[in-house]
């Protein structure tokens, strides 16, 4: 594949919102073959994991403050 027809690669906001809308399970097929051309496969596992910190911190926050 030439240089010209590579995909260019995904800006970290776009990377950040397919790995949400893929928390939440809700996500359109042409939407998720699009992110399939662009998205590398280390950037969905970095931002997956910052994505799991943050989900689990805002949890533990949530009930600290519930109990607290």
């Amino acid at each position: 594949m030439s240089e010209a027809q590579k995909p260019a690669k995904a800006t970290p906001l776009q990377v950040a919102k397919a790995v949400f809308w893929s928390f939440l399970g809700i996500r359109k097929r042409a939407a998720y073959e699009k992110d399939a051309v662009s998205l590398t496969p280390a950037q969905v596992v970095v931002a997956g994991v910052i994505g799991a910190v943050i989900l689990v911190l805002s949890l533990v926050t949530l009930v600290h403050y519930i109990t607290g």
